[in-house]
């Protein structure tokens, strides 16, 4: 599962590269594309339940499941969240991040960065002997204490020889509840972070889900490996993403 987590952090940090005003997501959506299949892997999202592409490229208000198209140019001040997913050799990795499009308001840089930051206090909990509502409980609380909402008709899961496993991963809720965690356990954590308030609903082209209030949103994704030490970041990105202004 390292090497597809690998896999996935290499195709997220080239996109990450080439992100930019006058780029289409669907320009993004090729090169994840070509990059996923010259490793031998096979691009996790396409065809799933009929998706039609290989990421997924959310733009501002969109919150997860943006459909890739040669029409959606960026532009500056937009952010873009880019979800990637792959198989190789029989197991999944599946990551997201959420990145500014040239210089973006004070909102949208503090969303990101919370949203983020809320990932990785998620992370944390993920050891033997917690709860999988810890995990939700971490996230909630630290989006929340910067005015900030999380979603909650999407959430986390496990992951392993299939894209979406058991368990089930809320970024809300009381700690101290579900399924406890044991070592060998890979779970797929991504807070969706709303700057209004949580509700979304989805487009008529049934997949985009976008927040009610028209407000930004942002999405960040590991895959997690429980360990009998630290969480093990399968999806780690060996080299940074440019650092945002």
């Amino acid at each position: 599962m390292r090497e597809a987590g690998r896999l996935v952090g290499e195709v997220l940090t080239e996109l990450a590269s080439k992100v930019a005003p006058g780029v289409t997501t669907g320009e993004l959506d090729e090169i994840a594309e070509r990059r996923i299949v010259s490793a031998g892997a096979t691009p996790a999202f396409k065809g799933y339940h009929g998706y039609p592409a290989t990421i997924c490229a959310s733009v501002n208000d969109e919150v997860i499941h943006g459909i890739p198209s040669r029409r959606r140019v960026l532009v500056e001040g937009d952010i873009v969240s880019i979800d990637v997913g792959v198989s190789l050799a029989g197991y999944f990795g599946d990551s997201a991040i959420t990145l500014p499009v040239g210089r973006v308001s004070e909102e949208a840089a503090t969303l990101l960065r919370v949203t983020e930051e809320s990932l990785y206090k998620g992370i944390e909990c993920a050891r033997p002997g917690g709860r999988v509502s810890d995990i939700g409980h971490a996230v909630q609380q630290h989006v929340e204490a910067y005015g900030f909402s999380v979603v909650r008709e999407f959430v986390g899961h496990g992951i392993g020889q299939q894209m979406h496993e058991e368990p089930q991963i809320p970024n809300y809720g009381e700690p101290g509840r579900g399924l406890r965690l044991a070592e060998g356990m890979v779970l797929a954590i991504e807070p969706m972070v709303n700057a209004g308030k949580p509700a979304v609903k989805v487009l008529a082209d049934g997949w985009t889900a976008v927040t009610r209030d028209a407000r930004l949103s942002a999405h960040f994704e590991h895959t997690v490996a429980v360990t009998a030490g630290e969480p093990w970041i399968l999806t780690a990105r060996e080299v940074p993403v440019p650092a945002r202004k």
